[in-house]
């Protein structure tokens, strides 16, 4: 990796610098769009102590799910995490501390995050437990809590396709979290499906230009299909 040119080879490359205690935001939505690779490098890694946003946990024995088999997840701040026996385990004994954020709040808590935006207000959570604690204000009679912004050390997000530049295209519902995720991390580490040129993108289908992303590595991934129902035939 030099100049421009932002593709690393190994896992080891990618994850240079991460080290024990930091904040690590993890794209994707479920089992969709997720770095599995990246996860994985982390996994063996072995990097422990980690603020972990994501959405979800991903589930038992697959995506953010193996981080907590080897108890790297110190405080996790997500909105979903009903597809994870551990995870409860984890929490109700208090070996894992959970901060629960309504998803919308933690899109745009992200977004923020990334925009340079401090904190923001939001109506939504007012006069519950999630707004213990908080400034709150009223605007027009409305009441509103202001929620601060959210960054991360390093952003960990999968992408469709990118350039040696770190220009990224997300495919459909795989997109979900993964570009403000990319634009909120000091460290953003893409990997993706398929690594071309620069100019080879339509400048008007990149999603994330490639100023928000420090490495670049191409993987490979099972897309684990999170519940899979059937009819007998």
């Amino acid at each position: 990796m030099s100049g421009f040119n932002k593709v690393v080879t190994t896992y080891d490359e990618a994850l240079a610098g991460l080290q024990d205690d930091m904040t690590v935001m993890v794209g994707g939505f479920g089992l969709c769009g997720i770095p599995e690779g990246l996860i994985k490098a982390v996994y063996d890694k072995g990097t422990k102590g980690l603020t972990c946003i994501s959405n979800n946990a991903g589930v038992d024995g697959f995506g953010l799910g193996i981080w907590l088999e080897k108890r790297q997840i110190k405080t996790m701040i997500g909105s979903y995490v009903g597809e994870n026996e551990l995870f409860e385990k984890l929490f109700l004994s208090g070996e894992m501390e959970v901060i629960l954020t309504p998803q919308g709040t933690l899109a745009e808590k992200i977004r923020a995050g990334g925009a340079g935006i401090p904190a923001f207000f939001t109506a939504t959570g007012f006069g519950t437990k999630v707004a213990e604690g908080k400034e709150t204000r009223q605007f027009d009679g409305r009441d509103y809590v202001l929620e601060p912004a959210l960054t991360a050390d390093y952003s960990l997000v999968k992408a469709w396709k990118a350039d040696t530049m770190g220009n990224l295209i997300f495919r459909k519902t795989a997109r979900n979290f993964n570009p403000m995720m990319a634009a909120a991390g000091k460290i953003t580490i893409a990997e993706v499906e398929e690594i071309v040129q620069p100019g080879e993108l339509d400048p008007d289908q990149i999603h994330t230009p490639g100023i928000y992303v420090q490495r670049v590595i191409k993987g490979k991934f099972e897309k684990r299909i999170e519940q899979r129902t059937v009819r007998s035939a």
